[in-house]
């Protein structure tokens, strides 16, 4: 009978192992189901805010659904450092491996492309493409910081993004400035790359890149040489010098070469299995078509304006609603663009201050103590509105803004100011220089009709009934009179 017994608990225990192997097996099964498929997103122009906020959301659904590959097709001249960096970290630490594909034909991945490259699991680039020129310069050109301009001619200004220097917080472009060029000689004698602010943007710069490469065994000495002398390489060449590491003609092409590479990723190497994945996509949306239009400081900022003016505009005018309506949307729109802008909140602030001062002025006249301080604060907030300097808002924006509000502010200044001088048209001061009739004969007091009313009058000549008297002085329900014909007279 025990034997029976201990035969069933080891049938039993046997039942339960297989039990648990099979429903392990069947989980695995099911995991394996949902990373069958490749998530394809898509970046064409510059690096931005709202690049790297489509991109970072791209992601979230990628680990949310759990899928084997995220290919970000990109074709851009460069970008934004801040927008750049943000890509790469989320990249760096997502579970999911990453792709970047430079296609299609023709398309480029320069500047801050070249960075992002570099950065990916899986570097992959279509034929007639090419990489590179990522020399940091600053926002608009004109070279790095504190280096003379080289001669138009020979510069680039069309592949163009940021770089940060590490410690101060300076960004910068990356421009082209071809293979090979000797460092020129600004105009009091020095190279370039010996000043001290040309050479931290450069090291910051070199050691960004370099990690990058090496992160994932590619060409670092190439990628320095990307940052020094902004040198190119096409597709074939990049796949040579092991900089990319496949050259594909299109995204299925793509995931048969990757089937089986090994990437290294956070926790540790990862075994690529691409060669049945379905493709889906994710396009940029309506978020992302939004951002990318309003996410520019100067629209932001104009928006910004328009908003709070149109808000004032109906706050001194209840129920005009155009202001309003048109206020309040435009400040939404703002808003939504300043949570990806690096907005600095004093500055904002300023602004805030500045356009408050100066409707102050507006309500209750200081003789242009509110509105000057107004235009000053407003100016101050504007240029340092933007914490990254390479994204400050332009100069001659603010200068306009701050010129119409001078407009304004003076227009109301000399509206008040004419209102000084023009003749009281109500209380008692208007009713001085007015005519009275005599309702009676009085030596020194009697009444008289005025504005059609009973007054009680006080004169220092004699007056007759219905003679014409002109308002000297008011005393409480007392008028000082005189006959007009005796003030001609003695006239």
């Amino acid at each position: 009978m025990r034997q029976l017994l201990n035969n069933r608990y080891r049938l039993l225990w046997l039942l339960c192992l297989l039990s648990g192997v099979l429903l392990a097996y069947i989980a695995s099964a099911q995991e394996q189901d949902e990373r069958r498929s490749a998530l394809v997103m898509t970046i064409d122009g510059s690096i931005s805010p709202a690049s790297s906020d489509y991109f970072q959301r791209g992601l979230e659904i990628a680990d949310e659904q759990n899928v084997a590959l995220v290919i970000l097709q990109l074709d851009t001249p460069g970008g934004l450092d801040s927008s750049m960096r943000d890509m790469i970290s989320a990249m760096l630490a997502s579970k999911v491996p990453i792709a970047v594909y430079v296609s299609p034909a023709g398309a480029r991945a320069a500047s801050a492309g070249t960075y992002l490259l570099l950065a990916s699991h899986v570097a992959a680039m279509a034929p007639s493409t090419h990489l590179g020129s990522a020399t940091p310069v600053q926002l608009g050109g004109g070279g790095l910081p504190g280096v003379e301009e080289d001669d138009p001619e020979q510069s680039e200004p069309s592949d163009q993004t940021e770089e940060q220097s590490s410690g101060d917080g300076q960004q910068g472009e990356l421009q082209g400035q071809g293979q090979g060029e000797a460092p020129q000689e600004s105009g009091d004698g020095k190279r370039r790359g010996e000043t001290a602010m040309e050479r931290k943007v450069l090291e910051d710069a070199v050691a960004y890149i370099r990690s990058l490469a090496e992160r994932h065994g590619r060409n670092a000495e190439w990628a320095e040489r990307a940052v020094r002398d902004a040198v190119n390489l096409t597709a074939r060449e990049a796949l040579e010098q092991n900089v990319a590491d496949v050259v594909a003609s299109d995204v299925e092409d793509l995931l048969t070469q990757i089937d089986g590479r090994e990437v290294v990723m956070t926790g540790g190497s990862e075994t690529l299995q691409t060669a049945d994945l379905t493709i889906e996509r994710f396009d940029p949306d309506w978020r992302t078509e939004l951002l990318s239009i309003i996410a520019d400081p100067n629209i932001a900022y104009f928006l910004m304006i328009i908003g709070l003016y149109g808000l004032i505009f109906e706050l001194i005018n209840p129920g005009a609603l155009v202001p309003g309506t048109i206020g309040a949307i435009c400040l939404l729109l703002a808003l939504f663009a300043f949570q990806v802008l690096p907005v600095n909140y004093a500055g904002l602030a300023l602004v805030l201050l500045g356009l408050g001062l100066i409707v102050g002025e507006a309500l209750m006249p200081s003789f242009g103590i509110l509105g000057i301080g107004g235009i000053v604060a407003f100016v101050v907030g504007s240029i340092i509105l933007m914490d990254d300097r390479n994204m400050a808002v332009s100069i001659p924006l603010i200068a306009g803004v701050a010129l119409v509000a001078s407009g304004l502010l003076l227009w109301v200044m000399l509206r008040f100011m004419g209102l000084r001088k023009r003749p009281p048209r109500t209380g008692e001061e208007e009713m001085i220089g007015a005519t009275a009739i005599a309702l009676e004969d009085f030596d020194h007091q009697g009444h008289v009709r005025l504005r059609g009313e009973r007054w009680n009058a006080r004169s220092g000549e004699t007056v007759r009934k219905d003679q014409r008297l002109k308002v000297m002085a008011i005393d409480g329900l007392t008028v000082e009179v005189a006959p007009i014909d005796s003030e001609a007279s003695t006239s």
